[in-house]
């Protein structure tokens, strides 16, 4: 977690059992991040990121079928032109997206200047600075993991733009973009765990958190290798959250305070929340694979295909910025962004 967190912060992290000053630390800043869900008016520094995969730019886009499922990142060809979705966003003057301030690297508060930072906040002024002409021209809204479908669907945000995996269950919700990062699940354990080895038998018996509405909890779902992963009483109004949280980085508190024995998320989440805490580490390998995408609602494909156009700008250098800013120090290795596919 970065320098001058506030005096609240530290006198909560001395009251915190666990593994010492920097676990509690990360604690007493994750609950204080992750409980501020408000929204929030925030101009930005300099907004573009782009970079490749393998030379993902202009032209290289892969055409499939629409009608298939079997690569779910597929997404609308790009287009600059304006529809309704994009004049209803210019008539307002403000681009509105759903992002996290929790996750650390990719959209969490810095303690020292209260801005929203990371390399989704970075792609989401990139946006709007197309749409708008200015990377300040955005509003950003904190959104817990189980609310980013609903604030699409409410009207609340026109854009998430926070770790989104694209597959099967969710293009039937909402409308993706093309593909802007690759991760993957895996587990989340502390390092002196030696018995817990990976997403496999190593977890039976274990407490096991994961987010509400997260692929990780559809993981567990499937394949538990007898793990705890259901609060008694999930999904009723006796729910407790201990296991199955509103925010990801609930977890990694639930894991600093000894009451979860380990986590499964993404790995891209999981290396910034080990970056905040040295006593925690990633365990096994990751054992799907998975993309990010921007989300809209269903419909505003003209939304879609100007994000998509960004996103073809945003590949040739921007990209590749905003990697080696953000994440290249705990997530090292990445060439550039999955290229894209159209559909």
């Amino acid at each position: 977690m970065p320098n001058g967190a506030y005096p609240l912060v530290r006198r909560t992290a001395q009251r915190f059992r666990g593994w010492g000053g920097v676990a509690a630390m990360a604690v007493a800043c994750g609950l204080t991040a992750s409980l501020t869900l408000l929204p929030l008016a925030h101009g930005g520094d300099a907004a573009a990121v782009p970079g490749t995969h393998g030379g993902a730019g202009i032209g290289t886009g892969v055409q499939i079928k629409a009608d298939t499922c079997e690569k779910p990142w597929a997404s609308l060809t790009p287009s600059s032109a304006d529809g309704p979705s994009i004049e209803a966003i210019k008539q307002r003057g403000k681009l509105v997206v759903g992002v996290d301030q929790s996750s650390y690297r990719w959209g969490y508060r810095n303690p020292e200047t209260r801005a929203l930072e990371g390399f989704d906040i970075e792609l989401a002024r990139a946006v709007a600075k197309d749409i708008l002409g200015s990377e300040d021209a955005v509003i950003f809204r904190a959104i817990p993991t189980n609310q980013r479908i609903a604030a699409l669907d409410s009207g609340k945000v026109d854009l998430v733009v926070r770790t989104m995996t694209i597959n099967c269950k969710r293009i039937q919700q909402v409308a993706f973009s093309t593909a802007y990062f690759q991760a993957g699940q895996q587990v989340l354990a502390p390092k002196l765990a030696k018995d817990i080895t990976g997403y496999d038998t190593s977890l039976k018996g274990k407490r096991v958190c994961t987010a509400e509405g997260s692929t990780a909890y559809e993981a567990l779902e499937e394949n538990s290798f007898g793990a705890l992963f259901k609060d008694e009483g999930d999904g009723t109004k006796d729910d407790k959250d201990l296991l199955t949280v509103p925010n990801q980085l609930d977890c990694l508190a639930r894991l600093q305070m000894g009451e979860v024995d380990a986590v499964v998320t993404d790995n891209a989440l999981a290396a910034g929340q080990a970056a905040q805490d040295p006593a925690v580490e990633l365990k096994g390998r990751p054992f799907t694979t998975e993309f990010y995408g921007v989300a809209a609602k269903l419909g505003n494909d003209d939304l879609v295909r100007r994000v998509n156009q960004v996103l073809v700008r945003y590949r040739q250098g921007p990209w590749q910025r905003a990697y080696k800013d953000w994440l290249e120090k705990d997530l090292p290795g990445i060439t550039g962004p999955p290229p894209p596919l159209y559909k």
